[in-house]
């Protein structure tokens, strides 16, 4: 994270439509990509002042344009948003050049609510499942063609193995060495995901990134409020927002758990996301209800392959705590992913089982 002084984010803040108040600020230090500050006025945050990372998300205009003509779509009794401030000039976000070209946003925060990185309590994996059928319900509405891609490719997986193959022929011969186990593992899962298919999917506008604290909860009640962190809101598959879920849900360990006897398939849990998901009206077709176990399998191994692929290559992209922490993340990812694989039949059985299909 960058570093920035009070000032420099009181100076920034005072470029929003916000009250003329003497604000502190505090980082949020768990995001890989954006530069996020809580913005208090008292003992609670009022606002959240985020860095858009543009070398991530190049389109920052479409990117923006996606988060507000969704924000249209996701109005319901049973749905709490989170809102843009807009700029003292009207606009979604604000436009920086000070030596290097910067781009903030100013967002409300939901006084009560809070995030869980993982969870054993199946009221939480109940209602994350509820409330992310509900975003995609709300979003159906939404004109897929609207929306630009603001990481184009993001869960391409072809895309995904190329990037790899680059890396793992110009990595130092010590890093190969080093990582050999989950070079392995790679090779093994890029030949099993050869049998998913995509055709007869619908596209739809999904969040893409619906690891369980990209979801606000209650502090009181633990109902589901809504999904934040909407940068990579744009056209995809549902079963990419299913897998990201269950990954982070079912999993009672951390994303860099280098213990992998503690990376569990919590089956309690995973039930209880499914009733979530089912607790909605039906919005899935039997096509989408056949590959959800697929996404579980995929979306673990494609943040690990990821992963894999920034350690070889240098870890240029995701921010890092300690030099090997992108191949633990691969690691743990990839020892998840297995775990998936080992429960695909059952999470076919209880999907088959307890999803109504609209067709």
């Amino acid at each position: 994270m960058s570093r920035y002084s009070d000032k420099e984010l009181e100076n920034l803040l005072r470029n929003f439509s916000v009250e003329e108040k003497k604000y502190t600020f505090r980082p949020i230090t768990n995001g890989y990509i954006n530069d996020t500050f809580l913005v208090f006025d008292g003992p609670t945050p009022k606002y959240i002042l985020q860095r858009i990372n543009h070398k991530v998300f190049e389109n920052v205009a479409g990117l923006m344009n996606n988060v507000q003509d969704a924000f249209k779509h996701l109005n319901d009794d049973d749905y709490q948003s989170i809102t843009l401030t807009e700029t003292v000039n009207g606009s979604s976000y604000l436009s920086v050049e000070n030596g290097e070209k910067a781009f903030w946003r100013v967002m409300t925060y939901i006084d009560g609510s809070t995030a869980y990185n993982t969870t054993e309590d199946p009221k939480v994996a109940f209602e994350a499942g509820k409330v992310i059928a509900k975003f995609n319900i709300l979003l159906q509405k939404a004109n897929t063609a609207d929306y630009v891609d603001t990481i184009p490719q993001f869960h391409d997986l072809d895309l995904r193995k190329r990037q790899f193959e680059e890396a793992l022929r110009s990595a130092d011969p010590s890093k190969k060495e080093t990582a050999k186990d989950a070079l392995l593992f790679t090779n093994k899962v890029l030949a099993k995901l050869a049998d998913l298919k995509f055709n007869g999917l619908p596209i739809r506008v999904c969040h893409n990134d619906t690891k369980l604290n990209n979801i606000l909860f209650s502090k009181a009640t633990k109902k589901a409020l809504c999904l934040i962190d909407l940068d990579t809101l744009m056209r995809g598959y549902f079963l990419y927002d299913f897998g990201d879920a269950v990954r982070t849900i079912v999993n009672t360990a951390p994303e860099d758990e280098q213990d992998h006897g503690k990376i569990v398939f919590d089956k309690g849990l995973f039930d209880a996301f499914v009733d979530g998901l089912s607790a909605n009206v039906p919005f899935l077709s039997k096509r989408e209800i056949d590959t959800l176990p697929w996404g579980a399998v995929l979306m673990p191994f494609l943040h690990g392959i990821r992963a894999l692929t920034d350690y070889l290559n240098g870890n240029i992209y995701y921010k890092i705590a300690y030099e090997n922490q992108n191949l633990d993340r691969s690691l743990s990812l990839f020892a998840f992913t297995q775990k998936a694989l080992d429960h695909f039949s059952y999470m076919t059985e209880v999907t088959q089982k307890k999803l109504p299909s609209i067709d």
